[in-house]
This record gives C-alpha cells, structure tokens and sequence, in this order.
C-alpha cells in the first residue's frame, strides 16, 4: 500500500546536496518530504509558494517569538512570508530575480540552483540553515524536501533550540502539507 500523495514524512538530510555538506559539527538537523505537487517549478519558486500559505498560527507563533527573544538578547526574525524585493529591484514574487545574498523572509540566500535553494540566518548564539530541495527521477514520484541544519555557539543557543525544536518540527510538518494539498493551478 502507498502512502497518501499529501503525507508528509521525516527523512535524513538528502545526501550530494548543498546542505548536506554542512552536517558536520551540527547540533541539530531534519528533513522532512512531501510529493511535489509542481516539479517543473524551480526550488525558490515552490519556497516562496510554500510560505505564501504559511498558517496564520504560524505567524502569531513568530511575533511571540520575536518578542520572547529581545528580552534575553537573541535578534528578532520577522516573518517567514516577509517580502523582500531582489537587490536587482524585480518584483519579490518572481523568483528568477533572486541572487544569493538577497533576503528571502527571514532568511539570507546562501545558494541558488532550480532544484535546491539554502537559506540562513546566523547570530552569535546559533546558525541556522534551511534547504528546499527537489527530487525526481524518471519513472519515480518528484518530491520536496525542507531540511533544517543548525550550529550552536552557547548556552543561550542550546536553551533557545530546547524550547523552539517542537514548534519548528510542526510548522516545517504542515508548510509541506499544506504544499501537498494546495491548488497550485491558482496564484
């Protein structure tokens, strides 16, 4: 029996990508897959598709954290849907304009290809990492997948990933299915 195409599944960090390479040393790390409802899309296209339907629970979650994190000195993020336009001044909905360097969200882009995207954000308590890769094969079922890698530098980092590891699980958990069940056919 097969699973559901919207089931949404904990893998390993796909090996050969660009995130891949940055396990060594990490503290923390998932993946998660889902069937890639658009695989002909490139892989910052589907990211930004993904958090432009980002659960409105989502969003009050990461003003909380926002506020949280000020008080014991962690930087505040934003939000995941923030727009940002390109450096190159095209609309911030048009993935193609996208450079690594630009701001994507919360995130800076590290590397760019049509089938894997890395973005992070790092402080002085922690570096985070997050990859959207795109995997098919000819005659195989074309998949997502949203990787997490982060690097802790101090106790503040480790007390921060203690409290923030469930929520983060569950919101990369139902971004995916959310992806997974959406009418892509609409923008």
């Amino acid at each position: 029996m097969t699973a559901p195409a919207n089931t949404v599944r904990e893998i390993q960090v796909p090996a050969g990508t660009v995130i891949h390479a940055t396990l060594p040393g990490a503290h923390f790390f998932d993946a998660y897959t889902t069937t890639d409802p658009r695989p002909a899309t490139s892989a910052l296209q589907t990211w930004l598709d993904v958090v432009a339907r980002t659960p409105r629970w989502t969003e009050q979650l990461l003003a909380v954290r926002n506020k949280l994190v000020r008080v014991v000195g962690l930087k505040g993020a934003g939000q995941l849907q923030d727009v940002h336009p390109p450096a190159s001044g095209a609309s911030a909905a048009d993935a193609r304009s996208y450079r690594v360097g630009d701001q994507v969200g919360i995130f800076l882009i590290r590397h760019l290809s049509d089938t894997e995207v890395v973005m992070g954000q790092d402080d002085k308590h922690l570096d985070v990492q997050v990859s959207l890769t795109k995997h098919g094969q000819p005659g195989s079922v074309p998949t997502v997948v949203i990787s997490t890698v982060v690097h802790i530098h101090n106790t503040l980092g480790h007390a921060y990933m203690a409290v923030i590891t469930p929520f983060h699980r569950r919101i990369v958990q139902v971004m995916l299915h959310q992806l997974a069940i959406s009418n892509h056919g609409a923008r």
